[in-house]
């Protein structure tokens, strides 16, 4: 009864997303737009108070559906820590045997299950524009809240019609198949929901992108506007990738921290164009103009994530993080893609904007390197986008199946990001219009000389001479150096200002844990029997023992790793494992790690060998936490920019205006 239930609310929201989409929108077709951006007096079409009462209908209807998926999530949530396997959703994906914690994070461990989740969190999105649009001019808000209803409606119509999750299986077996033994971890409860708070967020701008391209009138007030709706995505997004990237460091046996997998780069596509359209709304707030920019990479950025959605869940890859193998999905995903940014690209071409023409500005302003920093990511975004796409459309066309490995991604990345990050730390040093060549190098000459300084000195007590080391480490040390500086310049700062200087040390950190990875690590791979010993730089690694293993679902071995350094101390204790799960034909190493803010010795147990042998990999990775804490600080740093008080939406002047009009005599 539950999951009938459950299911009956999902076709609810469905409803009144529907209602949400079209009613409001139909009003606001009739309702004029006065100078301020509220109902003009006298304006033919609906009154202003049924306007009024029109848009808390949307809004109520907004938060209705996002209360409704919200149950209706929960119905099958009930459904899988019950153990119902009469829903074939469950019965796919757990088994009797499987803990609690991981029959819960198996709710959307599968296609159906994070497509109703998606949803939801598209929902909530929603529900948080009809809470925090109350400042917004009422035929604007009419359409944004339009905009996010036929956004929900169309994913409710396609969870609804291809990937319904509430299926009953008549006869029910008496166990199920179990959920994928890489997905049983704790990581399995929080990556999920945070990758796609992050990345579904981007339909907010793009609800902003329809609203505007309909309303035919871009005002300069609108970047302050949606910049906040942003930064919130991208900081979300950022914590996401970066929770994926650390759950697939330590999970997946290898040690790696990024694979240019197809599926981590439907992640990354809408993050590299959401940080181009953070640098583009800076100008545009500032500065005015950037109207076709903004709204181009507003449609983009939820494109991208569009067609994230249908690389992970139509079957054209096969990754351990792809759910999903039916090329029907993929299809209706495509016609969804087609209809939604189709639409917006139409609107675009059909019905331009008016806007102000942007300012002119020299070629050293703060407009020219924010600019050209959007340039960059854009080329960066538009190469990830081309190297994940052209082996399906190779392949798809008959071609040989290839991959586009990290190679290729290394060489055109680093050409493209590290200019970027160099503008990134020299940008806040530049006039606003003005060309100020010699006092903005004058302003960063320090910066510069510190950084440079302090890379060769690295370098040197390294005894580690290379290009790309060195050029990783005088970037590190310019993000940082220029950082300090803004904050001597500028203690006193706003929320959004310290957000900028916190997600660009964020950058900093980020840029100086991959370095050391990339050119210090250490890997070994290497048979042992127990009692052999190797060394992994200044360590001394021994295998002690291998003991067979058994946990609630699974068997396996376990190994005892014992570490000691050069000079005799002990260091560590490891306990790598290999578990066999009983319910599936599926066996996966699990490693052990030693971790410290300065590096990280990792283990994993390989297979057997005979005679007593053990395959093992060992690895000594320098700084490799830094990586997530710099990605951390750059999502906090988003974060703490979105809740600057200068966005906050002022509801005054247009509900003044509105009221005006309301009580002019006939």
């Amino acid at each position: 009864m539950i999951p009938e239930l459950a299911h009956f609310a999902a076709i609810l929201a469905l409803w009144l997303a529907l209602l949400q989409a079209l009613l409001p929108l139909r009003a606001s077709a009739a309702v004029a737009i006065g100078p301020d951006g509220g109902v003009a007096a006298g304006a033919p079409g609906p009154s202003a108070n049924s306007v009024e009462a029109l848009l808390r209908l949307a809004r109520r209807s907004a938060v209705a559906s996002c209360v409704l998926l919200a149950l209706a999530l929960a119905g099958l949530a009930w459904s899988f820590v019950a153990l119902d396997f009469s829903v074939r959703y469950v019965a796919q994906h757990s088994h009797s045997t499987l803990p609690l914690a991981y029959r819960i994070a198996a709710v959307w461990g599968s296609h159906e299950g994070s497509m109703l989740l998606w949803l939801l969190v598209l929902s909530l999105w929603g529900a948080a524009v009809a809470r925090f649009s109350r400042g917004l001019p009422a035929g604007f808000a009419l359409r944004l809240l339009g905009g996010m209803g036929l956004l929900v409606a169309a994913f409710g119509l396609y969870v609804l019609l291809a990937s319904s999750p509430f299926t009953r299986l008549v006869p029910p077996p008496a166990d199920g198949a179990d959920l994928n033994a890489l997905l049983q971890d704790p990581a399995m409860v929080l990556h999920p929901p945070a990758l796609y708070l992050g990345y579904v967020g981007f339909a907010v701008p793009f609800a902003f992108a329809l609203a505007v391209l309909w309303e035919r009138e871009l005002r300069p007030e609108w970047a302050r506007w949606l910049r906040p709706w942003v930064l919130a995505s991208w900081a979300l997004l950022s914590l996401g990738i970066g929770l994926g990237s650390a759950w697939a460091y330590y999970v997946l046996g290898w040690g790696g921290w990024w694979f240019w997998d197809p599926v981590e780069n439907a992640a990354l596509l809408p993050w590299l164009v959401g940080t181009a359209l953070l640098h583009v709304l800076a100008v545009a707030q500032r500065r005015g103009g950037q109207g076709p920019a903004v709204l181009l990479l507003c449609i983009a950025g939820f494109a991208l994530a569009l067609i994230g959605t249908f690389i992970v869940r139509s079957g054209v890859v096969t990754s351990v993080h792809a759910f999903a193998s039916d090329p029907r999905r993929g299809l209706f995903i495509l016609a969804l893609i087609a209809g939604l940014v189709g639409a917006a690209l139409l609107l675009w071409a059909l019905r331009p904007p008016r806007a102000a023409a942007a300012p002119a500005h020299a070629l050293f302003s703060r407009e020219t390197l924010l600019l050209s920093n959007l340039l960059l990511m854009a080329v960066a975004a538009a190469s990830v986008l081309l190297a994940t796409l052209y082996p399906m459309a190779l392949e798809a066309l008959g071609g040989a199946r290839i991959s586009v490995g990290a190679p290729y991604f290394e060489a055109v990345m680093v050409p493209l990001l590290a200019p970027a990050v160099f503008l990134m730390g020299a940008a806040p040093f530049a006039a606003w219009g003005r060309a100020e060549a010699l006092t903005l190098a004058r302003r960063l000459r320090w910066a510069a000389a510190a950084s440079l300084l302090a890379s060769l000195g690295a370098m040197a007590a390294l005894r580690h001479w290379s290009p790309l080391f060195g050029l990783g480490l005088w970037l590190a040390g310019w993000i940082f150096a220029t950082t300090l500086q803004q904050v001597l310049r500028q203690p006193r700062a706003g929320r959004a200002a310290w957000g900028m200087r916190l997600a660009h040390l964020g950058v900093g950190v980020f840029v100086l844990g991959v370095c050391a990875v990339k050119g210090l690590e250490i890997e070994r791979e290497l048979p042992l029997a127990v009692g052999e010993s190797a060394t992994l730089g200044p360590y001394r690694v021994q295998l002690q023992a291998v003991q067979p293993l058994q946990g609630v679902n699974h068997d396996g071995v376990q190994a005892r790793v014992a570490v000691w350094h050069e000079d005799g101390s002990p260091v560590a204790q490891l306990l790598p494992q290999r578990r066999a799960f009983r319910a599936q034909d599926q066996t996966i190493a699990v490693p052990a790690i030693d971790r410290s803010p300065w590096r990280d010795l990792y283990v994993a147990l390989g297979d057997p060998l005979g005679a007593g042998r053990w395959a093992l990999r060992l690895q000594l990775k320098p700084m490799v936490n830094w990586i997530w804490a710099g990605v951390l600080l750059m999502a906090l740093g988003g974060a703490l920019a979105a809740l600057d008080r200068q966005y906050q939406h002022r509801a005054a002047p247009a509900r003044a205006a509105e009221a005006a009009a309301r009580h002019k005599p006939a």
